[in-house]
């Protein structure tokens, strides 16, 4: 009889057998382990853009609490890229909340790929002002349908949510969504035929 050593590690199953498996069962071990793989990436984007490791580590809490409401309503194909994504937007709703219309900087391409293993192209709206040309996003905006305008403006430059948008403008939070989403894409093809 052979012994296997105790101290041997088992074999890790890939993210997608994990991510299907708590789809399936919704066990809340399953969604744990596969978040604990990450936790550490997204401690380090939370302390980039709080610059506060209490506030950070209790942003993973949040995020893991966050995650496990939402995975459900989101076809989510890459879960490392999925949850950057989610990382980055509670970060960014979280600081929109508490210092509205102060633009935060909060590190280069690079520091993000240090993070995350890819780099994460930020959106010209995401950008700070010495990255992009402020006449050039004036120009931009004004080609943009009212609608789209309209919520941009609320989102980025106003600090309102999706729901506050929604009563402004009286328009399914859908719709507002699909216009934000709509308008970055116009945007950044509008500001790429600038540069």
């Amino acid at each position: 009889m052979q012994l296997i050593p105790f101290y041997r590690k088992k074999k890790e199953k890939p993210d997608s057998e994990l991510l299907g498996l708590y789809l399936e069962t919704r066990e809340p071990e399953v969604l744990g382990e596969l978040y604990a793989r990450y936790m550490h990436l997204v401690y380090g984007v939370c302390l980039k853009y709080f610059k506060e490791p209490e506030k950070s580590k209790d942003a993973v809490i949040q995020i893991y609490e966050k995650i496990h409401l939402e995975i459900h309503r989101h076809e989510v194909k890459n879960f490392k890229s999925w949850l950057f994504v989610v990382t980055k937007n509670h970060c960014l709703m979280d600081l929109r909340k508490k210092k509205p219309g102060e633009t935060v900087r909060v590190s280069t391409e690079e520091e993000w790929g240090l993070f995350m293993e890819n780099e994460a192209e930020l959106h010209p709206v995401d950008r700070t002002p010495d990255e992009m040309p402020e006449q050039a996003l004036e120009k931009c905006m004004e080609r943009l349908k009212a609608e789209q305008r309209k919520c941009i403006d609320l989102f980025y430059f106003k600090n309102k949510s999706y729901r506050e948008i929604s009563g402004v403008l009286e328009m399914e939070e859908k719709k507002v969504k699909s216009h934000i989403q709509n308008a970055k894409r116009n945007l950044k093809i509008c500001l790429e035929e600038k540069k």
